[in-house]
């Protein structure tokens, strides 16, 4: 059974695009991402906002 949905994929995938292009900001600060890790964690936050098939946060 795969972990994360196709809705999950694609917004990580344009997540990281902008995180290549250098145009990727984090929330409330809205500094620039310079972490790959960081840009991923977004990504998944976002689609599980959009209501995707994504685990729940690991603690």
């Amino acid at each position: 059974m795969a972990r994360y949905g196709k809705k999950a994929q694609e917004k990580v995938e344009k997540t990281m695009h902008e995180y290549k292009k250098g145009q990727l900001k984090s929330g409330k600060s809205g500094k620039t991402v310079t972490s790959r890790k960081q840009a991923i964690a977004i990504g998944l936050s976002q689609a599980r906002k959009a209501g995707a098939k994504v685990p729940k946060k690991s603690r």
